[in-house]
């Protein structure tokens, strides 16, 4: 097996939840796509990266089932471990801030990954949802408190690859806070919290809070 870490990103308040991201350091002794993605699937976690330059910050992401050309959670992760200003992914240059308890990421949606975002009434019909079946990514959200700008969202991959739901996605959040045109706080999943904003440029800025899992 290869050598690996494991964080948590986009955690509550309480240092507690996010997403869990493996991290492959030595990019270099696992240089093919197929093998990449056989290391992702055995892992299992909903994103894997490779880090093939940590000074320059080149990163490649992978789900058990697919490479990502860009993804938030795994973006996010990789700039808290490796304390980088900018990363370098397939889908272009990502530009990072870092602050006492946020990493933060700047990226345009059109670098997302399409998801469905479904609007609820309220927090509490996102929270009765049952596991979709595969077939549709879908971001369900609703307003906690529209005027504040708070968000309760869970988030369903639909692929079919052991994934059933994500714990916290940083593409979706990205996604919702450039269709509302506003920054957002999103409580996602069991207890993650995300934080954006719209930067200039057609940029959206996505953070939380990052820990090692392991």
């Amino acid at each position: 097996m290869t050598d690996y870490e494991v964080l948590r990103v986009f955690c509550g308040p309480d240092g507690e939840h996010g997403n869990e991201l493996g991290v492959v350091r030595a990019g270099a002794a696992v240089p093919g796509e197929a093998d990449r993605l056989a290391v992702a699937r055995e892992l299992g976690f909903s994103e894997t990266v490779f880090v093939d330059d940590a000074e320059r910050g080149a990163i490649d992401i992978y789900t058990p089932s697919v490479r990502l050309p860009f993804a938030g959670h795994p973006c996010v992760g990789a700039a808290w471990l490796l304390g980088v200003d900018e990363l370098v992914t397939a889908a272009g240059t990502v530009r990072v801030r870092h602050d006492a308890e946020f990493t933060r990421i700047e990226a345009r949606a059109a670098w997302a990954p399409g998801r469905t975002l479904k609007q609820y009434g309220s927090a509490a019909e996102v929270d009765a949802l049952d596991v979709p079946p595969p077939g549709e990514w879908i971001y369900a959200w609703a307003w906690q408190d529209e005027r504040a700008g708070t968000v309760r969202a869970r988030a369903f991959p639909g692929r079919g690859d052991g994934i059933d739901e994500d714990e916290a996605t940083g593409a979706a959040a990205l996604l919702l806070t450039a269709e509302l045109g506003r920054g957002l706080t999103i409580t996602q999943g069991l207890g993650s919290q995300l934080v954006t904003d719209v930067r200039s440029g057609a940029l959206i800025e996505v953070g939380g809070r990052v820990r090692r899992a392991r």
